[in-house]
């Protein structure tokens, strides 16, 4: 057993069972055995891998879309480029490099960095130690600065809480993290109603929420409705709020049970993209999208980018540039999921601001 999961098996012990975004919260963010605290996860020596580590095309496009988008916006004096969990620091880096293309906005902007793990600021740090504009590190949203901003979102919010809600035969019950007669971590229900959920649906059904999601998404956007703002989400996820349970558990590019080790395998679920833009508009902000992945980044150019790579790329280069690109756009890539369709892009920015690069007018003009 983990040395988490010991911490959690005497919690439950003492305490009684906890909801699943509590149990999700502790195992990615403790603070001395969290998920999150303790490693580098990303690339193919962890135990997932994100966009801005497959190509370099991945964040030179996010940084071309932030120019872009800040013009669009009114070219404000100055601006905040915020990146909400960023990695390695791999797409900021590879953002900057390609805004360097106007020198208006890399005048006018500094970054902040959101990030809660101390081993992956530290690589941050590293990864921008040559970067020419300030650099900014925060713990929380709440501590970067007013003023206009650009919120990049890039694989974030999958990280969040999820709630489950089971639908039993007298309503639904909300899941939790109990102890089975062996002392070991199992799942069960509440045994009181949910009674403010009045969903119909067959019994077994699971209904998902993230709150913590929602609560991000209309602080952001409350922010935006304000103006000379915008924010970029991107994720794997689904365009609808329907039943069911996406909750999963990577180690080593493998699924395991989210309850065997906890702090040892990242946990993640699904965005809910609907969720997400009624929150958006709840705020008072402008929703654009979601568009998928593939459509998004091929409508900023970058099968273009791409031709322009290869150009002075070797053979093996080239191949390599071919399948990040066919990994990045399309849906599958022979026998392996490919991310353009299951990851989307949402888009909001202030009431009546023009339509950014990667989305589509009224009628499906881009």
């Amino acid at each position: 057993m983990s040395a988490l999961g010991a911490i959690l098996r005497e919690s439950i012990a003492h305490d009684g069972p906890m909801a699943l975004d509590t149990f999700m919260a502790v195992a990615l963010g403790h603070s001395r055995h969290g998920y999150y605290m303790t490693r580098d996860p990303f690339g193919a020596a962890g135990d997932f891998i994100t966009a801005p580590e497959i190509s370099q095309m991945f964040g030179e496009l996010i940084g071309l879309w932030a120019a872009e988008t800040w013009r669009l916006l009114g070219a404000p004096e100055r601006v905040h480029l915020v990146e909400l969990g960023p990695g390695r620091g791999t797409l900021m880096r590879d953002a900057l490099r390609a805004a360097r293309v106007s020198n208006e906005f890399c005048a006018a902007l500094d970054v902040h960095l959101v990030e809660t793990s101390p081993v992956l600021t530290q690589a941050q740090k590293d990864s921008l130690a040559q970067a020419a504009v300030s650099v900014t590190w925060h713990t929380s949203i709440d501590s970067v600065p007013d003023g206009p901003a650009i919120f990049i979102a890039n694989e974030f919010f999958d990280a969040l809480p999820v709630r489950h809600y089971v639908k039993a035969s007298d309503g639904w019950r909300q899941r939790l993290v109990g102890l089975d007669a062996q002392g070991a971590l199992a799942f069960g229900l509440a045994s009181d109603v949910e009674v403010l959920i009045k969903a119909e649906a067959p019994v077994g059904s699971v209904l998902e929420l993230s709150p913590v999601s929602q609560l991000l998404m209309t602080q952001i956007a409350a922010r935006i409705a304000k103006g000379q703002s915008a924010a970029l989400v991107i994720d794997y996820g689904h365009v609808e709020t329907g039943f069911g349970e996406t909750l999963q558990a990577l180690k080593k590019h493998q699924r395991v049970n989210p309850l065997d080790e906890p702090g040892e395998a990242d946990l993640t679920a699904h965005v809910d993209f609907a969720a997400l833009a009624r929150a958006a508009s709840g705020a008072g902000a402008q929703v654009l999208g979601p568009v998928t992945q593939g459509e998004f980044l091929l409508r900023l150019g970058i099968a273009q980018r791409a031709e322009a790579l290869k150009r002075k790329a070797n053979e093996e280069q080239a191949r390599d540039i071919d399948l990040a690109l066919a990994r990045l756009v399309t849906e599958r890539v022979g026998q392996a999921p490919g991310m353009g369709r299951l990851f989307k892009a949402l888009a909001i920015t202030p009431p009546g601001a023009p339509i950014l690069p990667g989305f589509l007018r009224e009628g499906g003009q881009p």
